[in-house]
């Protein structure tokens, strides 16, 4: 959004809508955006132009210097996605937000925006694997470092630091281990560096978690998922302060245009208005199951915030809001006999004979979708080491922990009975 240079000129700054200050994050969910237009529109208006009429050109020219604030081009201003951004930094509670055509895109705009060649960056080794190959290959290609360390080691964090880190980058939960790291303990070390901290909010989104209220700078979120919650189009954002996400971030992406477009933008937006029911319902329904699936002879591990068995149950109950989130995994005991699955030449037989009983679980689900995104109100499920971590080494998901016999499953809203009795079909079956 281009903004005025005068910050207390309130003419030439668009209107929010009037809301309490102690609003709370479900109404705010609904509430938060832009004033309607003239004709009193009820629901958010979706605005689906590319450029933005002005009454003469001296208005014209003022807007596109920033002297006034105003809609000017969709790459990177508009009613629709503003509305997006403003209700989501309201969840969030950060001074902005902005949004990006996809998560990915969001992570390679927080690059882009805020380091230059020579910088560093620590990030946690259990991130979303299209992150680490962005941060790894891709960056790196241009001159930034990126240093891997464990999850949940603050001590790793903390050796990690070099005098040109600038940015910390964590996932918590994780995916898929569901790993939690300690968001206040990692945001004291990158600010005692000169660093900022960045937490992938996407597993958990407002509802559940707030980053920034335990010192992270930066949120980032993969608004494909929970903030949409039905799988239905892409999107990302950024939230943090709003020199930061008016600064750099808005600089950069108006050059380089990873824009969220105004119609993803209107989906996720009403999808926010149902947010903290779905998380509920469907993070209650994931407890069951975790807790189901820790009583089947044929699951090895279950791997689920919300158990006491988690390594890290008594931070994420702290941190997520005495909630273990809606994502659980678990991986199955190796299957027996001559292994009949696809499986690359580089796995040793072992690791085939996880990765077949972990297709056969899959194949004979009925109701599950199989499909590697997550936060759909319809239940996902997903052999993580062939699709989202498919294009890292077996070395690398090892070092992650992700094994061939994991599963991960975004659990949804239909009956807890239900998915239980999917899940069974082939688990009672494995080695029968």
């Amino acid at each position: 959004m281009a903004k005025s240079d005068n910050q207390n000129d309130d003419k030439k700054r668009l209107p929010r809508k009037d809301l309490p200050p102690d609003a709370r994050i479900e109404t705010l969910a609904v509430r938060e955006g832009l004033p309607p237009t003239q004709w009193g529109e009820n629901s958010e208006a979706l605005f689906l132009t590319s450029s933005f009429n002005h009454p003469d050109a001296a208005t014209a020219a003022a807007r596109f210097a920033n002297e006034e604030e105003a809609f000017v081009y969709t790459r990177f201003t508009n009613p629709t996605t503003m509305m997006f951004e403003r209700r989501l930094a309201a969840l969030e509670g950060t001074e902005a937000a902005i949004a990006t055509s996809s998560g990915m895109s969001a992570i390679l705009l927080l690059v882009m925006g805020l380091l230059k060649s020579g910088d560093h960056i620590v990030c946690s080794q259990s991130v979303f694997g299209s992150t680490i190959t962005l941060l790894q290959a891709q960056f790196g290609k241009f001159g930034v470092e990126t240093t891997f360390v464990s999850q949940t080691d603050v001590g790793a964090w903390r050796s990690a630091v070099k005098p040109n880190t600038k940015l910390f980058f964590a996932e918590t939960p994780s995916n898929p281990l569901t790993e939690v790291c300690d968001i206040a303990a990692l945001a004291e070390i990158a600010h005692a560096a000169g660093a900022l901290l960045a937490v992938d909010n996407c597993f958990c989104t407002p509802a559940l978690q707030k980053p920034v209220d335990l010192g992270a700078d930066l949120i980032i979120h993969s608004g494909t998922k929970y903030l949409d919650g039905q799988g239905r189009v892409l999107a990302g954002a950024i939230c943090g302060p709003d020199a930061i996400v008016n600064g750099p971030l808005m600089t950069t992406l108006r050059g380089a245009g990873m824009t969220l477009a105004p119609f993803n933008a209107w989906v996720v937006l009403k999808g926010l208005e149902t947010l903290s029911i779905r998380m509920a319902a469907q993070s209650a329904n994931a407890l069951q199951l975790a807790q189901w699936l820790e009583q089947q002879p044929q699951v090895d591990q279950v791997y689920y915030p919300g158990l006491p068995s988690h390594p890290q149950h008594a931070l994420a109950m702290k941190q997520q809001n005495n909630c273990g989130g809606a994502v659980v995994s678990f991986t199955v005991k190796p299957a027996q006999g001559e292994v009949t699955v696809p499986a690359p030449a580089v796995l040793s037989d072992d690791a085939k004979r996880l990765r077949q009983a972990a297709f056969h679980v899959i194949d004979h689900t009925k109701l599950c979708s199989i499909t590697s995104n997550l936060g759909d109100t319809k239940t996902l499920i997903t052999h993580p080491s062939s699709t989202s971590h498919g294009r890292l080494s077996e070395d690398q998901r090892l070092a992650a922990g992700i094994t061939q016999g994991m599963i991960r499953v975004a659990v949804g809203l239909e009956h807890i009975d239900d998915l239980t009795a999917d899940l069974a079909r082939g688990l009672d079956t494995l080695n029968a």
